[in-house]
């Protein structure tokens, strides 16, 4: 007999039992692995429904209290231009208040000077000058007699909307008895009307609710955006071809890499602090200016781009860069000519998201200025001008009650606009994306 003999007649061998998988230990554990399926899928369903619930709220709560702000009560006057005393060759200087006043009260019939005090608080101060500037636009209105739609004062329009609670005291709210009773009569008339307001969108920001309007605030998020996506996009795509593909791997690129990281994160009101440090106090730019709120949101984009940018060239297979080598392509026709390419749509995806964050950025926008009162949208980049979040700031500011919904209607125009990109977006990535 061997030793590997002996060794084997004294070595003991374990025999394993058979698995009985119908076992009733067998079957409480998958009970248990599945029961903890069902209650991961259900904590999940719980978290989705949470956040759904609470935008859902969100939503409501604005639709609720912005709704009102799309419609704007209206009162429509009636003059013949043949009997008013205006002086035609200077229309500009006219006595358009009086015209407005008589047209006015040629509705209403006499009334007591208290009752006319009463009666013309009733439209906006601003309503002889619209007139006066559709006549101006529309000459031919001047030959007989012509309609007009004006809006009536915030209190009036709150009064017309449900918004004033008549059975409380007068010293109590903002409308009196005599204003209700006119404005019955008005109404009775036919000369009320809430049609939508248009002017929500086409007028600039003013004292006065009922003619506030965001016309100049989209066109400064509209240059904000502009100045914003010629500095950031370039720049950002050029650092991240360079960091991807021609950088060496160092403790140089390592911290550069780092930084920018560290970047993305860093909250938005140190850019607005660095802005208002760097160009309006070292290059003396001009404050409230386009060109200095984009350029403090370009440099918070920067960072998202630049990572979104190098995430895209890092997507795309080696074998594309392998080919292009392999016919004879240098290393600069292989990045510009095939990989950035296949490349640009995640990069489009992640400029555009990236752009719809610097849309609603309101900090630093407010530490360079950009939160000034401006009644006229502007021409360009070097003219003072608001911002939709900066508008929204200061209207959410304002103390009149017209405001609120004011307030409410902007967020939803600027989520509106937010939704768009964010489905242009999607639509890039789903139209031009390649899977590999």
């Amino acid at each position: 007999m061997s030793l590997a003999d002996g060794a084997s007649q004294h070595t003991p061998t374990t025999v394993r039992p058979p698995i009985d998988w119908k076992s009733g230990e067998m079957a409480s554990r998958r009970a248990s692995r599945y029961a903890a399926d069902r209650r991961l899928q259900v904590y999940g369903m719980i978290a989705i429904a949470f956040a759904l619930g609470f935008l859902a709220i969100l939503l409501a709560t604005l639709t609720f209290t912005g709704y009102r702000a799309f419609t704007q009560t209206m009162v429509t006057v009636d003059i013949d231009f043949s009997n008013a005393d205006l002086d035609r060759a200077n229309l500009m200087e006219a006595n358009w208040r009086n015209v407005f006043r008589q047209a006015m009260l040629d509705d209403v019939g006499e009334l007591s000077r208290a009752q006319q005090r009463d009666y013309f608080s009733m439209f906006t101060s601003s309503a002889p000058f619209l007139i006066r500037d559709q006549i101006i636009a529309n000459p031919a209105l001047l030959d007989g007699r012509a309609t007009f739609k004006v809006p009536m004062s915030d209190p009036i329009d709150q009064l017309a909307k449900g918004q004033v609670n008549t059975s409380l005291p007068p010293d109590q709210r903002r409308v009196n008895d005599n204003q209700i009773e006119l404005f019955k009569k008005l109404e009775a008339s036919g000369a009320i009307s809430q049609p939508f307001n248009w002017g929500l969108f086409l007028n600039s920001d003013s004292r006065f609710p009922e003619l506030a309007g965001l016309a100049g605030a989209i066109s400064g998020s509209f240059w904000l955006l502009l100045v914003c996506f010629l500095i950031s996009f370039p720049v950002g795509i050029a650092a991240a071809i360079y960091l991807e593909e021609f950088a060496p791997r160092n403790r140089f690129t390592d911290l550069i890499e780092i930084n920018i990281n560290n970047l993305a994160a860093v909250p938005s009101v140190v850019f607005g602090l660095l802005g208002l440090a760097v160009f309006l106090g070292w290059f003396g730019l001009p404050r409230s200016a386009p060109l200095v709120g984009g350029m403090v949101l370009a440099l918070m984009t920067l960072p998202t781009i630049i990572i979104v940018t190098r995430a895209a060239l890092t997507s795309v297979p080696s074998s594309i860069r392998e080919a292009a080598l392999g016919i004879g392509a240098s290393k600069h026709e292989m990045i510009f000519h095939h990989v950035l390419p296949l490349a640009m749509p995640s990069i489009l995806t992640g400029t555009i998201i990236g752009l719809a964050q610097a849309l609603g950025e309101t900090a630093p926008l407010l530490l360079i200025g950009m939160n000034a009162f401006i009644t006229s949208p502007p021409a360009g980049v070097l003219e003072a001008s608001t911002a939709l979040p900066t508008q929204i700031y200061i209207w959410a500011d304002s103390p009149e009650r017209g405001f609120v919904a004011r307030t409410s209607a902007a967020i939803l125009v600027l989520l509106g606009f937010l939704v768009i990109m964010n489905g242009i977006a999607i639509f890039l990535r789903q139209r031009f994306e390649r899977r590999w």
